[in-house]
C-alpha cells in the first residue's frame, strides 16, 4: 500500500483529534511460542493502519499543529549485527524517509521524551485498557507531569478511548484497501475450489487444510486470516471447529471456513461440500435451504438499509424452510418470535470485515441497528447445524452442519459479492468435484 493512503488517514486522525491534544499508540509486541522460537509477528491493526510500520517496539505519536512535525515515531535503532541475523529494519532513519513520520527517536529514549511531548495537552487519545504495558507507562508519564505543576506546566486532564475514532475510520474502506480485498477473496476462492477438487473419502481434515494452506502461499499469501475449519460430518455442528483431525466418510458434508490476508486484509469464506462429490436428497434440501436464505440476506445488502434486517430475512427464510421440512411446527410468526430456529441457527447473520477477521466498528448507533453506507464490507453466513443427538428431529437430517460465507461490499448501488468465485450451486460444486 502506498504512503499516500497512510497520510491521508493521519490527516483524517489528527483533525478528529484536534489542536491541543495528542494521540499515542504502540506496536504489536514479539511473543514467545517456546522457549527460543516466537510466534510468527503480526502488527497490530491499528497501529498498522495508521503508520505501515511492521515491526514491533514502535510507538507513534501524533500532535496535531506542532510545528517541529506532527507525527513522531519511537523505533528501535538500526542494529547491523541485529541485521545479520535477523533481516533487514528500519531504523531512526527508514523511520522518517521511509514510513513519512515527521520525526524519530530511539524506544529506549520514549521515558524521557514522552512526558515532554504531554505537558499542557488537554486530551491524550489512546488504547485504553487494551495494552496493560502502555496503561502503566503513561500513568507514569502523566505522574512525572503533575509533580511539576507548581512550575505552571499542567498534565492532560481528559483521556479519550482512541478506538473510539480510529474504528470509525476503519470501518469505511478506501478504494486500496478494497483492491486488498478483493486479492484476498480471490486467492481464498481458489483455495476453496482447490480443497473440493482434492476431497474424496478416506483423507484426514488436516488434509484438506493442507491443500488449502498451500493454494494460499503458492499465491504469495503466507498467512491465513484465522485458524482454518475442516469439520467433517458431525464436526460441522462444532461452530469453531479447528482440530481437523477426523477422517472423511463416504456420504458426510465437509463444512469448510477458511481465508487468506492480504498485506492485513482478511478473507472470510465458507463452503459446505460432499465429500463423495455429490450431496444425497436429504443433504440437498438442507442446503439449499441455507442457500435461500443467504441469497434473501444479501438482497437486503445495500445502502440506507439497516445492519439487522440481513439477519431477519436471513431468520425468515431458514424458519420457514424448516416449517416446510418438518423440522419445526407452528406458525411462522411464532417460531420467529419465540425464537425456535435457534437450535439449529444459533448465530446471527455474520460481521464486519477488514484488517481483522472480526473486524471494528459499531453495529448500533444510539441504541438504534446502524444503517449500511457505501465502502462497508461483511459477512453474510447463515447456516444449520443438526446436532447427531438431536432427539426433536427425524434421524435423516441429524449430524449435519451447513454453513455458506461470502464478503460482501456495501457499493452505491447494492452490493458486491467479493468472494464470487468459490462455487456454491449445487450443480456448479457437484460438477468441479466430479471434475477434480
Amino acid at each position: 500500500m502506498q504512503q499516500n493512503e497512510f497520510k491521508r488517514r493521519r490527516k483524517q486522525l489528527m483533525q478528529q483529534v484536534g489542536k491541543g491534544n495528542i494521540a499515542i499508540i504502540a506496536s504489536a509486541q514479539i511473543r514467545p511460542r517456546n522457549r527460543d522460537v516466537d510466534y510468527p509477528f503480526r502488527q497490530d491493526s491499528d497501529f498498522y493502519y495508521l503508520t505501515g510500520f511492521n515491526e514491533p517496539d514502535a510507538l507513534a505519536v501524533f500532535i496535531p499543529g506542532r510545528r517541529q512535525g506532527q507525527y513522531i515515531l519511537f523505533c528501535r535503532e538500526y542494529d547491523a549485527k541485529k541485521a545479520l541475523w535477523e533481516g533487514a529494519h528500519s531504523g531512526l532513519e527508514g523511520a522518517t524517509g521511509d514510513y513519512a513520520a515527521d520525526d524519530s527517536f530511539p524506544i529506549d529514549d520514549v521515558d524521557d521524551i514522552l512526558p515532554g511531548l504531554l505537558e499542557n495537552k488537554e486530551k491524550v487519545f489512546y488504547p485504553m485498557g487494551r495494552d496493560s504495558d502502555l496503561d502503566h507507562r503513561l500513568f507514569e508519564w502523566l505522574n512525572r507531569i503533575r509533580g511539576q505543576s507548581r512550575t505552571g506546566i499542567r498534565a492532560p486532564a481528559e483521556m479519550v478511548s482512541l478506538e473510539h475514532v480510529l474504528h470509525e475510520m476503519r470501518l469505511f474502506k478506501s478504494a486500496a484497501e478494497i483492491k486488498l480485498m478483493r486479492r484476498a477473496a480471490e486467492v481464498s476462492a481458489k483455495a476453496h475450489v482447490r480443497a473440493m477438487q482434492n476431497c474424496r473419502p478416506g483423507l484426514y481434515e488436516y488434509q484438506i487444510e493442507a491443500e488449502i494452506v498451500y493454494q494460499f502461499m503458492r499465491e504469495g499469501l503466507r498467512s491465513a486470516a484465522y485458524p482454518a475449519i475442516v469439520a467433517a460430518g458431525e464436526n460441522a455442528c462444532i461452530l469453531h471447529y479447528t482440530n481437523n483431525m477426523d477422517k472423511l466418510r463416504k456420504g458426510d458434508l465437509l463444512l469448510i471456513d477458511a481465508g487468506a490476508e492480504c498485506d492485513h486484509y482478511a478473507a472470510d469464506i465458507t463452503r459446505t461440500i460432499p465429500v463423495s462429490g455429490k450431496f444425497s436428497a436429504v443433504q440437498k434440501l438442507l442446503y439449499q435451504l441455507v442457500l435461500d436464505a443467504q441469497a434473501a440476506a444479501i438482497e437486503q445488502v445495500k445502502p440506507g438499509a439497516p445492519w439487522n434486517s440481513a439477519h431477519d430475512a436471513s431468520v425468515e427464510t431458514l424458519t420457514r424452510g424448516l416449517r416446510d421440512l418438518g423440522l419445526l411446527h407452528g406458525r411462522l410468526s411464532k417460531l420467529i418470535k419465540e425464537e425456535k430456529f435457534k437450535q439449529f441457527y444459533m448465530h446471527r447473520i455474520g460481521h464486519w470485515l477488514g484488517m481483522d477477521v472480526h473486524d471494528v466498528g459499531d453495529y448500533q448507533v444510539d441504541n438504534q441497528w446502524r444503517l449500511l453506507e457505501p465502502g462497508m464490507v461483511l459477512t453474510i453466513e447463515p447456516g444449520l447445524y443438526i446436532a447427531a443427538d438431536c432427539g426433536s428431529v427425524d434421524a435423516k437430517w441429524r449430524g449435519m452442519g451447513i454453513r455458506i460465507e461470502d464478503d460482501v461490499l456495501v457499493t452505491q448501488d447494492g452490493c458486491e459479492i467479493l468472494s464470487k468465485a468459490a462455487p456454491k450451486e449445487i450443480a456448479d460444486i457437484e460438477n468441479l468435484m466430479r471434475a477434480g
